[in-house]
């Protein structure tokens, strides 16, 4: 850029060939859901041709009306949102209360904590333990299988952890001299200014609760007791485990295609998710940064 404040040639070459290059960028990223909500609405005759789709061909709603049909479906996503707001709320709550114990500096054996945390990051007890353990607190075919196993988690710990000890000492100091006690201390004073990590927290813990299938097929027995995620697998096993498409989760007639009902059952599954994702976006990159550096 030259003095005067006007770009050069090479500046205005470069700025287009960034934004020509994150266009592209963009739309490779978008293109695969938009063939995913096209799919869902396309007729059946329409659905195994080749090609770059770009629109529905015949449009009708008929995967998605054939989706809601049945009852499954509104089960799983009840349990789906039951296990999502409650585990992500758990989270939260315990991964903020053990990082506001693990910042003290003055906590007994802290860090021989702290590297006993960091070990269980790169080596797990594995399938089998975790399944004897819940099996023998009897949470099979419980939601809380699905929650109390994954409540702590150590690297929202650390993270979390990380972020505490950024604070000064003196704003508990202060606190404490005011005649607060270190309960009063983490929940009136130090979490409230923490919400850029808490947002992260929230978001990561979310997302894994809502995705997550495995765990949910290991577990529960009970079809009313599905989660989404589960019933998405169930749906997209449907004709290699069943294929003369009698299953009890979705029936196939001749207005819907299977392939339809799978990417409608997609866009149904994945929308609350990303439709919840930029209203925590803003407080991400902060509190991955602030958590990941301090400390």
């Amino acid at each position: 850029m030259n003095m005067a404040g006007r770009k050069s040639a090479g500046d205005i070459a470069f700025d287009l060939f960034n934004y020509a290059f994150m266009i592209v960028l963009s739309l490779l990223f978008l293109y695969p859901f938009w063939n995913l909500l096209t799919l869902s609405m396309t007729a059946p005759q329409f659905v195994d041709k080749l090609g770059l789709r770009l629109w529905a061909e015949g449009i009708n709603l008929y995967s998605y009306k054939q989706l809601f049909h049945n009852d499954v479906i509104y089960s799983a996503y009840a349990n789906t949102i039951i296990r999502t707001v409650v585990g992500t709320a758990l989270t939260v709550l315990v991964s903020m209360c053990a990082a506001f114990a693990l910042s003290r500096r003055d906590l007994p054996f802290r860090n021989g904590v702290t590297l006993i945390m960091l070990f269980t990051i790169f080596f797990s007890g594995g399938l089998i333990p975790m399944y004897m353990t819940v099996k023998w607190l009897g949470l099979i075919g419980s939601l809380w299988s699905l929650i109390l196993p994954s409540l702590a988690n150590a690297w929202y710990i650390i993270l979390a952890r990380n972020f505490l000890m950024s604070f000064p000492k003196e704003l508990e100091e202060s606190a404490l001299i005011d005649g607060a006690n270190p309960v009063q201390v983490a929940f009136r004073i130090i979490f409230p200014l923490s919400m850029p990590i808490v947002a992260v927290i929230a978001l990561w813990a979310a997302v894994a609760h809502w995705n997550a299938w495995f765990d949910a097929m290991i577990y529960l027995r009970e079809k009313s007791d599905y989660v989404l995620q589960l019933l998405v697998q169930k749906i997209f096993n449907q004709d290699r485990l069943d294929p003369t498409n009698t299953g009890t989760y979705i029936q196939i007639t001749s207005q819907v295609s299977n392939q339809s009902v799978k990417a409608a059952t997609i866009i149904v599954a994945i929308a609350p998710i990303v439709l919840v994702y930029p209203f925590l976006q803003k407080y991400f990159v902060k509190g991955v940064m602030v958590g990941s550096l301090k400390g």
